[in-house]
């Protein structure tokens, strides 16, 4: 069996192309080295030099052996350093999924700061809902999800710190402005007349808090929702927006969502506020997480002092 002992013997031999230099710079007598060369071309069934009294050349079979020998050799040698960058969460890998709204929020900022930070880390982002994400989490497919939590609470096993909390805001189409449909007042959605137009929202399965945030909006009103569509995408949600089907009540951080035709109103009384936030497995203690709870948390202190 060949063992890495005699691949650097290999590897030594091939550079000095002389059994004595290569003997020294290994730190052993020539005779040992030979014998090493000998059993392991035994081993391959194949000569890796041919040797004179004062030559030594690699076969053509040694010449193309080097070539997977140097960088086998490399990599079993960064193994021991990559054990510790992969103990200190300097290297790895980490998958994250988020809310959509999250990717016009905190999450930019997120993952920019981790990167920089831990640039060998792999990121693994995906979109998904806080239904799903909660699912991953508890089934290990995750390492943390920025989502919306639930009223009725994460699972115990679920370990949660809020990132960001936002009033909503009212996406509505820009016609409905200019042609008098809507009241603005200094840029603010003004009156009740809007609670009564056709209105853009996603099933209450995807996300229950959020969508139970507006429909007690509307109650508290003692409106009844018209609702005409529902998507699960925030941006197909801001795209029918555009084509004038109705309106929204979306997150402030929506705002950055450019899209003709949509114009973002806040909202003149008190609106609802939406908390978007971190979760992790409680029993996860992996490096590269825990260094993005950590940064996750200072990027939040950063906005609020801001």
């Amino acid at each position: 069996m060949i063992d890495l002992r005699q691949l650097n013997h290999f590897l030594a031999v091939a550079d000095e192309l002389h059994f004595g230099r290569a003997a020294e710079r290994l730190g052993m007598t020539q005779p040992p080295l030979s014998q090493s060369i000998m059993a392991l071309e035994r081993e391959l069934g194949a000569p890796l030099f041919t040797r004179t009294k004062r030559h030594v050349a690699l076969t053509p079979f040694g010449a193309q052996w080097l070539d997977h020998v140097r960088p086998a050799v490399a990599a079993i040698a960064e193994l021991g350093p990559m054990a510790q960058r992969l103990r200190d969460g300097t290297a790895g890998r980490l998958a994250l999924s988020f809310v959509s709204p999250a990717d016009y929020s905190i999450l930019p900022t997120l993952v920019r700061r981790y990167s920089t930070a831990f640039p060998h880390v792999e990121m693994a982002l995906a979109e998904a809902t806080s239904d799903i994400q909660i699912e991953a989490l508890i089934e290990g497919r995750i390492d943390a999800g920025i989502l919306i939590p639930p009223a009725s609470g994460l699972p115990a096993a679920i370990e949660y710190r809020p990132l960001l909390r936002e009033p909503l805001v009212a996406a509505v189409p820009d016609s409905w402005v200019a042609d008098g449909s809507l009241r603005v007042e200094q840029g603010r959605l003004t009156g009740e007349d809007w609670l009564d137009q056709p209105l853009l929202l996603f099933p209450r399965h995807v996300s229950p808090t959020f969508h139970d945030l507006i429909i007690d909006h509307y109650r508290a009103k003692g409106r009844t929702p018209h609702i005409r569509q529902r998507a699960i995408q925030m941006q197909t949600i801001i795209s029918l927006v555009s084509a004038e089907m109705g309106m929204a009540l979306v997150p402030a951080s929506l705002r950055n969502l450019a899209r003709t035709g949509v114009r973002y109103l806040p909202l003149a009384d008190a609106a609802p506020v939406l908390e978007t936030g971190l979760a992790w497995r409680r029993a996860d203690e992996a490096p590269t997480l825990l260094a993005l709870v950590r940064i996750a948390l200072e990027a939040r202190e950063t906005a609020l002092a801001g």
